[in-house]
This record gives structure tokens, sequence and C-alpha cells, in this order.
């Protein structure tokens, strides 16, 4: 009941390949590592610098005085 054994995920392969086909899985694994690709750099990019300094250097340092929910 545990994990598969090496033999059940051969099975899995082989019927994988007999429905799409060599060709069509490449073309799929080829489009989603693009894809990968694209956010990846689309993240190095666009995200913002997370730090506890502002713009001159210095420390923020802040305290709440009155928390109260909305």
């Amino acid at each position: 009941m545990g994990s598969f054994s090496i033999w059940h995920w051969l099975i899995v392969l082989v019927i994988v390949l007999l429905i799409f086909g060599t060709k069509k899985l490449r073309n799929i694994g080829s489009d989603l590592g693009g894809a990968v690709k694209g956010f990846k750099d689309g993240m190095k990019d666009d995200a913002p610098k997370l730090s506890d300094k502002d713009e001159t250097g210095h420390t923020i340092d802040a305290e709440v005085k009155d928390k109260h929910h909305s």
C-alpha cells in the first residue's frame, strides 16, 4: 500500500507513450520548460527588493501604538 514499485511506473510510462506519442510529449515538455523559464525571468526583472531599509539606507524603526480590527 506504500509507494509504487519501479514496475508500476514503467507500465504507466508505456501507457502514456502509447496514448500521446513521443512527439506530442516532447512538444508539451518544451512548452512547459519555456513557460517556466519565462516565469523565472519575469520574476527576476519585476521582483521588488524587499528590505527593512528606506531609500537613504537607514533602518526603519516603527512601533504599533493602537491595534484594532476594522
